[in-house]
């Protein structure tokens, strides 16, 4: 929608009908120390050739992965992708962004979904994958909640690696906030970035939900 006709009045009808005097009560839960004290400043309007320039001079203060050594990890390296993945998945049989709605128009993403659970199936031993989830992070909390669904409830104790990226330990958090039965741990790791695996069995026992590693 390009346009969104709500006056003022349509606001204030809306807020009153969900029992709130004003729009900044939909923000109560963000830390007042988060939010912004006054308006945002902004600079005047550009030109879409401004625009472009403007861009382009900050893109030349940034330090390319292919230039440089990186090591950050988190995520924050040099990915080699093949040529080939620019050219494939700019077909049309993969054009569908989000969950294919009408499965007559996307049996291609369909297809490529089936095709790679059955692979990770078969390299991982499970029984199960899910590729319908947007991203590695809230994969990651989809399965402790699918893990919290399966587990009696004598299990309710996450251990999660610390070599797992940080991000992902973030939304697995904000996921398991308000579960109240619902405690995570987490395993530290050793000087080669592996999974301290002695402190994984130490804190392994009957009340232990899922172990979650990177």
């Amino acid at each position: 929608m390009r346009y969104t006709p709500h006056t003022l009045d349509d606001q204030t009808r809306m807020l009153r009908a969900i029992g709130l005097q004003d729009i900044d009560q939909l923000y109560r839960h963000v830390p007042a120390s988060l939010r912004a004290k006054a308006g945002i400043r902004l600079a005047a309007g550009l030109s879409e050739v401004a625009v472009r320039r403007r861009l382009a001079n900050l893109a030349a203060k940034n330090a390319a992965a292919t230039d440089w050594s990186f090591f950050l990890g988190g995520g924050i390296y040099h990915h080699a992708i093949p040529s080939a993945v620019d050219a494939v998945v700019s077909r049309s049989e993969f054009a569908t962004s989000y969950t294919p709605y009408q499965p007559e128009v996307s049996q291609g993403t369909l297809q490529a979904l089936y095709e790679f659970q059955t692979l990770i199936c078969q390299l991982t031993g499970m029984e199960a994958a899910n590729a319908g989830v947007y991203d590695g992070a809230s994969a990651s909390a989809e399965a402790v909640l699918m893990s919290r669904r399966i587990q009696p409830v004598s299990r309710r104790r996450v251990l999660v690696s610390r070599a797992l990226h940080p991000h992902y330990r973030e939304v697995i958090r904000t996921y398991i906030r308000n579960l109240e039965d619902v405690s995570l741990e987490e395993i530290r790791f050793d000087d080669s970035g592996a999974t301290d695996l002695e402190q994984l069995r130490a804190r392994l026992d009957e009340s232990t939900m899922c172990v979650v590693v990177g």
